[in-house]
């Protein structure tokens, strides 16, 4: 059966390519999301399973941080190529800042373990204000 509208064939012949975009940017967010789960000086998953607060606070945080530079590098690009680079460049700046937060608060990450939500509140503004930062880089 033919497709008969413009929309209907317009949804055909986008929507696999919306899928695509869609994965490979969260391909991105997970591969960052892993990376900075092995670069924190504390072990998220392992605080989170034994119901730190704090830890899991801080892990949503990054995620959330990730997220906006890479939605907003995928609304800004044409190309699958692109969303990748885009998105792999955000991810590292990303990644390079939180450590650098990590660094410059000390004390904070050994907060975090301890169950503080306070230092987890902290550390989460910044990497949020972070991401909206690169975010808006990233549209120009």
């Amino acid at each position: 059966m033919p497709l008969q509208s413009p929309e209907l064939q317009a949804f055909a012949t986008g929507f696999p390519v919306t899928l695509l975009h869609v994965g490979v940017t969260l391909a991105i967010l997970f591969l960052g999301a892993a990376a900075y789960v092995l670069l924190t000086p504390h072990k998220e998953i392992s605080l989170i399973r034994e119901g730190n607060a704090a830890a899991a606070l801080s892990l949503g945080g990054v995620l959330v941080g990730l997220a906006i530079p890479l939605a907003v590098a995928m609304s800004a690009s044409t190309s699958t190529l692109e969303i990748g680079v885009w998105g792999v460049s955000t991810v590292v700046v990303q990644l390079l800042v939180f450590r650098l937060m990590d660094f410059i608060l000390r004390g904070l990450p050994q907060r975090i373990q301890d169950g503080e939500v306070s230092a987890a509140a902290l550390l989460v503004g910044g990497k949020l204000a972070t991401a909206l930062i690169v975010a808006a880089a990233v549209a120009g």
